[in-house]
């Protein structure tokens, strides 16, 4: 009988993953990269960097982090870090930009994925495991639960950290950056919006 309902429950487990896998297919997230062009309550209008009008409507509890410029020099073993990277030929990845999480950001969005910020781009959020610096940039090895990889890291990169943010800067000539959710409305949804701090625009 107990194993029966193990059997019972790992069924039940297996078949709620897969609806969940199922339902981000059918409604997958929509990164926001724009300009702020209007503020209305929790309503941003926002002007895509495409030219498209998006209306992100924030939630209730959404938090606003600040993007500020950083430096190759500020890149060091044991941070937390993203990058958005083009697969080359030995299997590395040349970093087309690095952003610094903040430490309570750690293992945020663990791991390897596509990315839509160029053709081909990919997405690695890991630690720091190595980094090594050489006259041409830094050669960077990030390990996530699943993996690592090799990240080189030339000088014309873009070099940014997260800092401490406030919904009040969410304002109109802001340039942000969201992951948001697509309504049957066709509004988007936020729990959390990234902005670019003093006029920066966020790389990511």
């Amino acid at each position: 009988m107990q194993t029966l309902m193990r059997r019972s429950l790992a069924a039940a487990g297996l078949a709620a993953a897969f609806a969940a896998s199922v339902a981000w297919a059918q409604n997958p997230p929509v990164r926001v990269r724009g300009t702020i062009e209007k503020v209305e309550g929790d309503t941003l209008l926002v002007k895509s960097r495409d030219g498209t009008e998006l209306k992100v409507i924030l939630a209730a509890n959404a938090t606003a982090s600040a993007i500020v410029k950083a430096s190759l020099a500020d890149i060091k073993q044991g941070l937390y870090v993203g990058v958005t990277g083009m697969p080359q030929p030995d299997g590395s990845q040349k970093a087309v930009e690095v952003h610094i999480f903040a430490e309570a950001q750690r293992g945020l969005g663990e791991g390897h994925r596509p990315w839509d910020l160029q053709p081909q781009s990919t997405m690695t959020n890991a630690n720091i495991e190595q980094a090594v610096t050489a006259v041409d940039g830094q050669t960077l090895t990030l390990k996530y639960k699943d993996g690592e990889k090799k990240i080189v890291v030339p000088p014309d990169a873009q070099i940014v950290a997260f800092a401490a943010g406030s919904r009040d800067d969410l304002k109109p000539g802001v340039k942000i950056f969201a992951v948001t959710e697509k309504q049957p409305d066709g509004s988007l949804h936020a729990a959390r919006v990234n902005y670019g701090k003093d006029g920066l625009t966020p790389p990511m």
